[in-house]
């Protein structure tokens, strides 16, 4: 594979620096998401992406995407990566929008779309429930149609960001007299809907990250349905290959590992820097290399995407390298801070991180978010099942 770049993507290189460095808000710069003051921050940098027209590299142009090659898409995200940049949130762009792009009819298209693309509509994502995580297809939210609206009752969980939502799309069971896949539709939702409820589900770190939805007798015009009913299984599918392929974030490990880097280089034991104890150095080195085997990976199904076709079983692959290099680099630098990286309570009116290096505020908490990593978009168990199915013919 030639990664050498040709002078016109250098000097497209150039124009996204510049860019990013002209108009990242300088409020947010070096700012974790959960210091974000509320739903504007969040939002900024995508209404700033979608006047220049680069929120969406990877939609059709028909649509409103940029129209790039698969190298200028790299060369973005690794700009965005070097600059720390937060990711665009995924649940309208790359998650429900290309479902509505691939199985949504033209008045859902038009009616979705724009407002996904500008920023205006804020989509999170109704799949887990209370039972039903890995075990997707046991899920037991209920719709019923009635005339021409559905009546949904039931509970998801996990749910991103609910607390800022406009729109959630939900994976619900209309025929429960079905088999467990084909007795499912999918739906979205006005999350302004009387009948819905958002309940926080405070995470170890502290934050208001994810939620608890309840509906119950949520009407919902049937004109919001996915496709046909009963195929929503196929359609969540086709849904989370997209997700999937999002989770490795290799530039922006790429980004962390620089950084782990740093720190090891200022932290000492026994008078030497722990970047060059042989113990650690090999811990860094095995992390790099496993990156640049799963960079690979990543721009071949890019590659892939190009020519046409869909990302299909190389999605789980990306999914469970990528989560485990992440929580690896969490791992290292954790180990690197030391004592500095002690959790403190917020609850507890301990509002500060313990004095230390300047490096190391936020690094425990960053730690315990990213255990997350191999659990959504599915589990990194299922997508070894997957893998050994539809790879291996097991």
């Amino acid at each position: 594979m030639n990664l050498t770049f040709t002078p016109e993507e250098e000097a497209f290189r150039e124009e996204v620096r510049d860019f990013v460095v002209s108009h990242y808000p300088e409020h947010l710069r070096g700012a974790k998401r959960t210091e974000y003051d509320g739903r504007e921050d969040f939002l900024v940098w995508h209404r700033t992406l979608a006047k220049k027209g680069w929120a969406a590299p990877e939609w059709p142009v028909e649509y409103g995407g940029t129209g790039w090659t698969v190298t200028q898409r790299y060369i973005f995200n690794e700009e965005c990566a070097k600059a720390e940049v937060p990711m665009l949130l995924p649940f309208g762009l790359k998650m429900v929008a290309p479902v509505i792009m691939a199985f949504g009819d033209d008045t859902q298209k038009k009616r979705f779309l724009p407002r996904i693309l500008s920023g205006e509509d804020w989509w999170c994502q109704g799949y887990s429930e209370p039972g039903s995580g890995s075990d997707l297809a046991s899920l037991k939210t209920r719709a019923i149609r009635e005339g021409d609206h559905y009546v949904v009752n039931g509970q998801k969980t996990w749910t991103t960001l609910a607390q800022y939502a406009d729109w959630i799309f939900c994976l619900v069971r209309t025929d429960p007299a079905a088999k467990a896949q084909e007795g499912i539709s999918f739906l979205l939702i006005d999350m302004k809907t009387p009948g819905i409820t958002v309940k926080p589900i405070i995470t170890m770190d502290g934050s208001h990250e994810v939620n608890e939805v309840f509906l119950d007798n949520v009407k919902v015009p049937a004109a919001n349905l996915i496709g046909e009913e009963n195929k929503g299984w196929t359609y969540a599918k086709f849904l989370l290959t997209h997700e999937r392929s999002g989770i490795a974030q290799v530039a922006r490990s790429k980004k962390a590992i620089e950084r782990l880097k740093h720190i090891a280089e200022a932290e000492h034991i026994d008078g030497a820097p722990l970047i060059t104890t042989d113990a650690f150095m090999r811990k860094v080195a095995e992390l790099e290399i496993d990156l640049a085997a799963l960079e690979y990976t990543e721009l071949r199904t890019l590659a892939r995407e190009a020519s046409g076709k869909g990302p299909g079983v190389e999605s789980s692959i990306l999914k469970i390298k990528g989560s485990e290099i992440q929580q690896r680099i969490t791992e290292l630098t954790l180990e690197a801070v030391g004592q500095f990286a002690m959790p403190y309570q917020r609850d507890l009116g301990h509002n500060e991180p313990p004095i230390g290096p300047d490096y190391a505020p936020l690094t425990g908490e960053s730690y315990f978010n990213m255990r997350k990593t191999t659990i959504y978009g599915g589990s990194n168990e299922i997508q070894r099942n997957i893998i050994a199915k539809m790879v291996l013919g097991l």
